[in-house]
């Protein structure tokens, strides 16, 4: 399976923060799809379905081996009560959800995304939020529920030619090596753990991908936003307020990148692209002039001799 090296992150069309009017997700959708990306990357949880569902008619009617679609798994939905909010997403369906890494849970919540996005097919299937970064004390069910017959469900799906590959999708890389070392993965999308900022995906786990042959597709490249903004008062960092020492750090990245008169938010996306691990890497936004303004930053060429700037702080 291919993907395109830039892949657009559908969090923000299911009204991640604010509100995204119809029109504006398929606007943005759209300015992706005519800058030559062609992997798309949504979830259950974005906007309770309603990510899915925007991608999904978005996508209606154009070949279907023309692009690639990745969703996940591990959260279950269920006709619930109409909200304002939930976990960050404005005006959300209304849909309850429960944590479910079974085999049962996770293909029928398969099942659920091959409905919203109007597909009987999908390209990649993440295993979402699995380990202790979300579920902290309570990952240990989760977890069990995943190893006993979740993943042989995966693989039963991939063998009947249901799904193209599977693997995790997640914010942290304990869980990747727990999860590698008793089953193999075509691919993992690890969010803020390989970046400008946060190097904590290279202390083993690409060595290991690399070794496994596990494609690895960057999400989270900002780090919440702080790589976007800098270090100024409301800066976040993993979908906190950013700590003195975070703080600290990213202004020692802002000093470098001043000095080569190159945007933050520039080399953050540079370094990631530029990762040798790095299959694809997720632009994630509602808005097209952030989309337009991201990839403008990344068609000018990079210089090599400032390669120095990707160095950890």
């Amino acid at each position: 399976m291919h993907v395109t090296d830039l892949s657009f992150g559908c969090s923000g069309i299911g009204n991640l923060y604010h509100d995204i009017p119809k029109a504006e997700a398929a606007e943005v959708m759209a300015c992706a799809w005519d800058a030559g990306i062609r992997y798309f990357d949504t979830a259950p949880h974005y906007g309770r379905g309603l990510s899915e569902q925007r991608l999904g008619a978005f996508l209606k009617g154009r070949v279907r081996d023309s692009f690639v679609i990745s969703t996940k798994v591990g959260r279950l939905l269920s006709s619930g009560k109409p909200m304002a909010e939930a976990n960050g997403f404005i005006n959300p369906l209304h849909n309850d959800v429960r944590y479910d890494y079974s085999g049962n849970g996770i293909e029928a919540s398969f099942e659920q995304s091959c409905e919203r996005l109007g597909t009987s097919y999908i390209d990649i299937i993440y295993v979402h939020d699995i380990g202790a970064c979300t579920h902290g004390d309570g990952n240990a069910p989760h977890f069990e529920a995943l190893m006993s017959s979740g993943l042989d469900r995966l693989q039963k799906l991939k063998a009947a030619g249901r799904i193209g590959a599977f693997g995790l999708g997640v914010n942290e890389t304990r869980v990747c090596l727990d999860v590698i070392q008793e089953c193999p993965l075509d691919v993992i999308l690890l969010a803020g753990r390989l970046t400008l900022l946060d190097r904590q995906g290279e202390d083993e786990l690409v060595g290991r991908c690399r070794n496994a042959q596990t494609s690895m597709v960057l999400g989270g490249i900002f780090n919440s936003g702080i790589l976007a903004t800098g270090p100024v008062q409301s800066a976040h960092f993993d979908y906190q307020p950013a700590t003195d020492e975070i703080m600290e750090q990213v202004a020692q990245l802002q000093a470098r990148t001043d000095h080569i008169g190159v945007p933050l938010a520039t080399v953050a996306m540079q370094y990631a692209r530029r990762h040798p691990a790095a299959a694809s890497v997720l632009l994630g936004t509602g808005k097209v002039s952030s989309l337009k303004r991201n990839l403008n930053a990344l068609d000018v060429p990079w210089d090599s001799k400032y390669d120095w700037v990707f160095d950890p702080v």
